[in-house]
C-alpha cells in the first residue's frame, strides 16, 4: 500500500522545498507542483504530487489521526 501525506511548505529552493510534517522538517522534490512558503502539499516517496488548500490538508490529517 502506498501512502501520501500532507505537509506545509516552509521554504522553497529551486526544485526542492523544506516541508513540515507535524514538526518533522523534510526536504521534498517539487518538480511537478508550483508552490511557495505556507502552501500545503501532498507528498509521496519524497515528491510533492499535489498542491492543496489548508482545509483539504487538515481533513486528510484528521483521517490519519483516526487510524
Amino acid at each position: 500500500m502506498c501512502v501520501a501525506y500532507p505537509g506545509r511548505v516552509l521554504s522553497v529552493d529551486g526544485g526542492k522545498a523544506k516541508v513540515d510534517f507535524n514538526g518533522n522538517e523534510v526536504e521534498v522534490r517539487i518538480g511537478v507542483v508550483d508552490v511557495k512558503a505556507d502552501d500545503y502539499v501532498l507528498v509521496h516517496a519524497g515528491c510533492a504530487i499535489e498542491a492543496m488548500s489548508k482545509e483539504k490538508a487538515s481533513s486528510i490529517l484528521e483521517i490519519f489521526d483516526m487510524m
